[in-house]
């Protein structure tokens, strides 16, 4: 069964934060996401965790100065030390939201980035992750790893499936796992289902959204439908990740969830 989780960094935004935990609840989901926690305590994020007795299931890493332009911390060289505080932050929370995995976003390259740039973002994103996954190992937790479409996030380091596989490989981390966004893989490459079949054993997270305006999925060019039953017949437990920005009305948009669980 398909199991989807709110992500209240982009649903019911017609509520304060902290009130989008129970519009999720009564909406039908059992699972939340967001971008980033920490404007937030993690004792008041747990109590409302588990006054609406909602899994957290996903959150990333403090992406450095996210105002001024900053989209992760994980392949920027020079910032070593900035990633290592990121990684012992976001654990703290996790451990605290008994939430299993965290997302390191990559960060972006230069516009000017050449061979030698790249190479050096390369060096620095497997030092990072391996420290990463050596300390979230500690905890029993996942580090999550997302190729993000460059039309939405000019620049942004990981942003094909072969690219992010090929980390995976390398580092060989039992708990480095692909965060296979299917939203992002759509407008970068295509050819979903035979994605999902190739790189299924890597895959710790799914999200959705619709493709190409990341409205709700049962609108655009994708067939969620036919992706969520070939999820289910691959054996995929996890969870699918909503992170699209609703139309209108969030509630009045949920009527594609029906058949999952959710009610409009």
């Amino acid at each position: 069964m398909i199991r989807l989780a709110a992500n209240l960094s982009m649903l019911f935004n017609e509520h304060d934060f902290m009130d989008r935990f129970s519009a999720a609840a009564n909406a039908g989901f059992k699972g939340v996401e967001y971008l980033f926690p920490y404007a937030y305590s993690a004792k008041e994020l747990r109590q409302a965790l588990e006054e609406t007795q909602l899994e957290q299931v996903l959150f990333n890493l403090p992406p450095g100065d996210w105002e001024s332009g900053e989209r992760g911390l994980a392949s920027l060289p020079g910032h070593e030390a900035e990633f290592r505080d990121s990684v012992v932050e976001a654990l703290r929370y996790a451990e605290m939201l008994n939430c299993p995995r965290v997302h390191a976003m990559a960060g972006l390259l230069p516009e000017d980035a050449d061979d030698t740039t790249q190479a050096d973002h390369q060096a620095t994103y497997l030092r990072n992750l391996r420290y990463a996954t050596n300390e979230a190992a500690k905890l029993g937790k996942e580090i999550l790893i997302e190729p993000i479409n460059t039309r939405d996030m000019p620049n942004y380091f990981l942003s094909r499936q072969v690219q992010a596989m090929a980390v995976l490989k390398e580092l060989g981390a039992n708990n480095l796992k692909l965060q296979f966004d299917l939203y992002h893989c759509q407008i970068m490459e295509g050819d979903l289902i035979r994605h999902l079949e190739r790189q299924f054993s890597a895959i710790g997270h799914v999200q959705v959204a619709g493709v190409p305006e990341r409205h709700e999925p049962d609108v655009g060019e994708v067939n969620y439908p036919a992706l969520f039953a070939k999820l289910e017949t691959l054996g995929y437990s996890g969870w699918v990740g909503c992170e699209y920005r609703p139309a209108g009305d969030t509630r009045q948009g949920l009527s594609w969830g029906r058949n999952y669980g959710l009610c409009p």
